[in-house]
């Protein structure tokens, strides 16, 4: 069965986007030095293996509208070539692109359900500040990977804010370090049902 990842490249600070992110400018001012582990991921085996296996293990990607408005241009495709929804309050008809369709879906639960479903036994992938603190304030997040950039971006997109007054434990998985990233690995730990 299908897990649902919260899988986001961050800075020290807290930002997965630097500020002002625009058509012009998707991951806002400052924003591309996090991708940086992607871009040199060739130079470095430890990254390279991690992109890999997160290319060869998603199955279906959830994003946000606005990841979608600032992105489509910069792919010219689908992010990873599976099927791809777009959780929204202003959905539009079905974007066929050479490698998956991009479907607007208005329910988190129904946009959870669709791409697990669509993924099989790969993972689903989360894009986006907004369809991350959706899906984790919605108890539907499996796993928490964050590559933490060692850079303070001092403003832009936070991911863990608007959550409400969730509470939610993790257990940490994994640590792996590189020269551009640490890689960090947290299962959500789901509450204990209660006892009759």
């Amino acid at each position: 069965m299908a897990r649902v990842l919260l899988d986001i490249t961050m800075s020290l600070d807290g930002f997965m986007a630097g500020p002002d992110v625009s058509v012009e400018n998707p991951m806002g001012v400052g924003g591309l030095r996090l991708h940086e582990w992607i871009f040199d991921a060739s130079s470095n085996e430890v990254d390279a293996e991690i992109f890999r296996d997160m290319q060869a293990g998603t199955g279906a990607v959830v994003l946000g509208r606005r990841t979608f408005d600032v992105g489509i241009d910069v792919w010219n495709d689908t992010p990873f070539p599976v099927p791809c929804l777009v959780l929204t309050h202003h959905p539009l008809t079905e974007r066929v692109e050479k490698s998956g369709t991009f479907t607007f879906v208005t329910d988190v639960r129904d946009a959870c359900d669709r791409a697990t479903a669509a993924a099989g036994d790969r993972d689903v992938r989360l894009m986006g500040a907004t369809v991350g603190q959706q899906f984790l304030a919605a108890g539907l997040v499996d796993e928490i990977r964050i590559q933490l950039a060692p850079v303070l971006l001092g403003a832009g997109r936070r991911l863990f804010e608007h959550l409400g007054d969730a509470h939610i434990e993790l257990e940490r998985l994994a640590t792996v370090d590189s020269p551009h990233v640490t890689h960090l690995r947290y299962r959500v730990r789901r509450p204990a049902a209660p006892q009759p």
